[in-house]
């Protein structure tokens, strides 16, 4: 008689993979959303930020900006883009001739994802595993605002709905479909400029982002 113990290791395994789902909500409102997020202990993060950060905006709007995470201003306010990579994406919104108001922002991952220097949180990217985990709410996100357009914001909010496979530089600007959604674009993420090694590569990463943001937008017009 073969050994079952493998089998079972191998089942054991598949279910304790991290995932949000036993957190979601059936009804996939956002103030059912926003209501059950503090809950949610579908991955390791939940234990070390200060709060989850829920998205904002416009619950009607065609384009909804994608982050990857929550930021240190972001985990302490509760609010997606308010700090310094917020204030430069509302820069390139205003370059772009997009008003706040017509845009819904939110993360992949709901949670602040840090390593501690000192007194300092530094901000660390978000593995796969933790991604994945975050995406049942991303998805019941998109369930109830239903966007025409999704720009994302960096890798890993590409990743979030393409895959682990997806290449920021040679996909940048495209308009692909996924699975979860019909017209997903990605681009250059604020930080990214920010993080910029010169001016003569920050001008550039700063130009793609503003040139993508308008190109979404409009798209998401015609879309819609």
């Amino acid at each position: 008689m073969a050994n079952p113990l493998p089998l079972r290791m191998a089942t054991v395994a598949k279910h304790d993979k991290p995932t949000a789902s036993p957190f979601v909500p059936a009804r996939h409102t956002l103030p059912i959303i926003r209501k059950a997020l503090p809950s949610c202990k579908g991955c390791h993060l939940y234990a070390l930020a200060t709060q989850v950060v829920p998205g904002r905006g416009n619950t009607h709007a065609s384009l909804l900006l994608l982050g990857e995470q929550p930021g240190e201003q972001e985990d302490l306010q509760g609010l997606p883009f308010v700090g310094p990579a917020g204030r430069l994406l509302q820069k390139a919104l205003d370059e772009a001739g997009i008003a706040e108001d017509e845009v819904f922002m939110t993360n992949a991952v709901k949670h602040f994802k840090f390593i501690q220097r000192g007194h300092r949180r530094l901000n660390q990217n978000p593995l796969m595993s933790e991604i994945t985990a975050c995406r049942p709410w991303l998805l019941a996100e998109l369930d109830a605002l239903k966007p025409k357009v999704i720009l994302c914001l960096g890798a890993s909010a590409a990743k979030s709905l393409h895959g682990s496979a997806f290449a920021l530089m040679r996909d940048r600007g495209k308009i692909l479909a996924t699975p979860y959604a019909e017209h997903v674009i990605a681009t250059i993420h604020p930080s990214a400029v920010l993080r910029a090694w010169n001016d003569e590569i920050r001008h550039t990463l700063y130009d793609h982002l503003r040139n993508d943001l308008k190109a979404a937008y409009r798209f998401a017009q015609k879309a819609g």
